[in-house]
C-alpha cells in the first residue's frame, strides 16, 4: 500500500474510534452487536461521502457530502466553507448559517483548528440555541482550501478531536482529487505532445508522396488523399481515454498504406490478429507510434527496405500485442533510453512516441503494463505490450 493509502487508513481508523466514543453513550451497555453495527454505520457513511469529496471542493460536491459528514459527526449542524464563503450547510441551528464564513475566517487564516463559543457564536436573535462550534481548516498539499465547521449544543474535548480527525480525512480525499486532476492533465498533455509529434514529419512525407502521384496516377493520388484524411481525422479527434483495438488497427492500416505508397515494395508488412480481441478497449493512439518506430528502425536505417510484423493474440484475460522489425536493432542501453520519461535529448522523435505510449499504459493500467522493448544489434527490434480485456475503472470508450 502507498504512503498516502496508509495515511488515509490511519485517519479512518482514528475517525472510527472517535465516532464510536461519541455514540457509545447512546448505546446500551450490553450488546456487542450494537458496537458492530456502529462500526459498520461509520464506515458506510464515510464511503458515501468519499465520491463527492473526490470531485474536489466545489459548491456542488460540498452539497452532496455535507449531509454524510453531519451523520458521521452526529452534531446539530455542519458547514463546509471555502475562501469565498459557505459552500454547504446541513442541519438545524440555521441562525448560525449566515455567520459560518465569519466563524471559519480565523481557521482559514491561521491554518489551525478554532473553537467558537459564547459571544463569538451569539447571533443576537431571540431563541438562538446555546452551544458552540469547532472549525478545522482543510488542506491540500500544504494549502488551506476551506474549512469544516461542526455546530453542537456542547463543545467537548471529544468533539474537538472528532472534528479534527474528520477534517483530516476530508483533506485526504481532497488531496486524492487533486492527484486525479493532475493525472488527467498529464495524460492530456502527453496526448497533445503525441499529436504534435505525429504532425510535422508524417504530414510532410505523406503530402510529398501524394504530390508525386498527382500527374502520373491521379486516381492513386485521390485514394491516398482519402487515406490521409481518414488517418488524420482519427489521430486529431477529441479522444476519450480508450478506443477499441479494431479502431486502432484501422488507423494503423491507413498509416501503413501511406507509408507503402512512399516506400513501394521496399516495405513489407504483415498484420495477424485474433478476431476475438478486436473489441478489446485500448488507449487511444497506442499502436501507430510503435509501427512508426518499427518502420524507422526496420526500413529507413536498414538501407531503405525491410519488414514490419504486427501480431495480436488472445491471452485469456488479456490481449498480447507485439510490433517487430527486422532492422539493425540497437544496444539495450539505447532501448531503455526510448522509454525514459526524463529529458528527451538524444532519444529522437520515435522515442517521444514510445515513451508517451509507455507512460499512458502505466497510468491507465498500473506499473506492470508498460512497454517491453527487446532488441540487440543486428537482430531487429520487438516492442511488446499487454492490455486487460476489460476497461479499467474511471476510463470509458
Amino acid at each position: 500500500m502507498s504512503t498516502s493509502g496508509w495515511a488515509l487508513l490511519c485517519v479512518l481508523c482514528a475517525l472510527l474510534g472517535f465516532a464510536l466514543s461519541r455514540r457509545s453513550a447512546e448505546l446500551p451497555r450490553d450488546p456487542a452487536g450494537r458496537q458492530d453495527e456502529a462500526t459498520f454505520s461509520t464506515l458506510h457513511v464515510a464511503a458515501m461521502a468519499a465520491p463527492s469529496l473526490r470531485a474536489g471542493l466545489t459548491r456542488e460536491s460540498a452539497c452532496r457530502a455535507v449531509r454524510h459528514l453531519r451523520t458521521l459527526l452526529g452534531t446539530g449542524a455542519v458547514a463546509l466553507t471555502g475562501p469565498g464563503g459557505v459552500l454547504a450547510w446541513d442541519g438545524a441551528m440555521e441562525c448560525h448559517r449566515d455567520h459560518a464564513a465569519e466563524h471559519a475566517r480565523s481557521a482559514l487564516a491561521s491554518g489551525r483548528p478554532q473553537v467558537v463559543t459564547g459571544e463569538s457564536l451569539a447571533c443576537g436573535r431571540p431563541g438562538c440555541p446555546a452551544g458552540g462550534a469547532v472549525v478545522v481548516p482543510l488542506e491540500v498539499d500544504g494549502r488551506v482550501v476551506g474549512a469544516l465547521a461542526a455546530y453542537d449544543a456542547e463543545v467537548s474535548a471529544v468533539l474537538v478531536r472528532t472534528v479534527t480527525e474528520v477534517a483530516r480525512w476530508v483533506s485526504g480525499q481532497l488531496e486524492l482529487a487533486e492527484l486525479d486532476s493532475s493525472r488527467r492533465r498529464a495524460v492530456e498533455a502527453e496526448m497533445r505532445a503525441l499529436r504534435a509529434q505525429i504532425s510535422p514529419h508524417f504530414v510532410y512525407n505523406s503530402l510529398t508522396t501524394i504530390a508525386s502521384f498527382v500527374r502520373t496516377d491521379p486516381e492513386r493520388a485521390r485514394e491516398l488523399l482519402v487515406d490521409f484524411a481518414d488517418f488524420t481525422r482519427y489521430a486529431l479527434r477529441r479522444a476519450r481515454d480508450l478506443t477499441t483495438l479494431a479502431d486502432e488497427l484501422h488507423c494503423v492500416d491507413r498509416y501503413l498504406l501511406l507509408e507503402r505508397a512512399r516506400f513501394g515494395d521496399r516495405l513489407s508488412f504483415t498484420v495477424r490478429v485474433a478476431p476475438e480481441v478486436l473489441a478489446v478497449p485500448v488507449p487511444f493512439l497506442c499502436l501507430q507510434p510503435l509501427v512508426e518506430n518499427a518502420i524507422k528502425h526496420g526500413l529507413v536505417r536498414n538501407g531503405g527496405s525491410g519488414e514490419v510484423r504486427v501480431v495480436i493474440e488472445d491471452a485469456g484475460p488479456e490481449a498480447h500485442i507485439s510490433v517487430e522489425d527486422d532492422g539493425l536493432g540497437m544496444d539495450p542501453a539505447h532501448a531503455r533510453l526510448l522509454l525514459d520519461d526524463g529529458p528527451r535529448e538524444g532519444r529522437g522523435e520515435s522515442g517521444i512516441g514510445l515513451a508517451n505510449v509507455d507512460l499512458r499504459l502505466r497510468q491507465i493500467y498500473g506499473e506492470d503494463y508498460g512497454l517491453v522493448v527487446e532488441s540487440a544489434l543486428g537482430n531487429g527490434t520487438r516492442v511488446r505490450l499487454r492490455v486487460p480485456k476489460h476497461s479499467p475503472a474511471g476510463s470509458s470508450l
